[in-house]
Parts: C-alpha cells; structure tokens; sequence
C-alpha cells in the first residue's frame, strides 16, 4: 500500500470512530443520531432552512425531513414563514433549547477537553487542513462520479 493510500486509510478510520463514538454516545443518551445531528446543527443560536442544514451536514432530505417533523410533534423546534422565502426556517424552541442542552453539554465538555490537547499539540491548522481535506475530496468525489456515471468515452471505429 503506497503511502497516500496508508495516510488516507489512518484518517478515515480516525473518522470512523470519531462518528462511531457519536452514535454509541447518542444511543447512550437515549436518542436517535440524527436527533443528536439537528440539534448539534440549530444549538448555535442561528436559524438554518433545512436546505442549509442537508448541504453542511450532509443529511438527505428525506431523513432531516423525518426528524425535523418528530422535532417538532415533540415541541423541540419550530418551523418559520419567512416572508418572500419559500423555505422555512427551522428554531429551537425553549424546550428544544433545554432538551439540546442536556444532551449537549457532556459532550461538548468532552470535544473541549479533545480539541484543546490536540490544538495544543498540532496547532489551529489541524482544522483548517481538515477542512480542506474535506472541501478537495467533496470536489473531486463529484468530479470522479460524474466521470463514472458517464464512462469513459467511446471510441469511435
């Protein structure tokens, strides 16, 4: 295996089970993980369509959609009219706010208590470098599928 291969290999099971330790710890919590996703998403104060929400979070609309409309029965959010909009806004409501905080903030704790050894150790470019990582292979994840889909040209006789 050549070293990019390895290298590639080490960080997505890095992100495996930094994904897997979320869902055991949502499972713990007693809540579905992509309850414990939307609400990590609106608990930064800041209105988001569910739109925003399945192009940041990668969520397929059909799943946010599920989970938003079981978010709401349950009183934890509210969906806004914006006027001129034709998306509505999803806001926590005090309950969701208090429900989020609950589940919230033990791990939040844990995150802090992680990102500061590690951006102790590796500096605030570790973020960024990740987060490029993520924007180039998003970018060439779509580029590589778009050609695979189509195949490759035909040749002509």
């Amino acid at each position: 295996m050549d070293e990019t291969r390895q290298a590639m290999r080490r960080f997505i099971i890095a992100l495996n089970r930094m994904d897997g330790l979320y869902y055991q710890l949502s499972r713990k919590l007693g809540v579905k993980d992509n309850i414990l996703w939307l609400l990590y998403a609106l608990d930064d104060g800041e209105l988001h369509s569910q739109k925003q929400i399945c192009e940041e979070w990668l969520i397929t609309k059909t799943t946010l959609n599920t989970v938003v409309k079981e978010c709401e029965k349950n009183g934890y959010i509210t969906l806004l009219h914006p006027e001129h909009s034709r998306e509505k806004l999803i806001c926590l409501t005090d309950a969701g706010r208090q429900y989020a905080n609950s589940l919230l903030q033990p791990l939040y704790r844990a995150e802090e208590y992680a990102l500061k050894k590690t951006l102790a150790h590796y500096g605030n470019e570790f973020i960024d470098a990740t987060e490029s990582l993520a924007d180039s292979l998003l970018k060439e994840s779509e580029k590589n599928f778009r050609q695979a889909r189509t195949g490759p040209p035909e040749k002509s006789i």
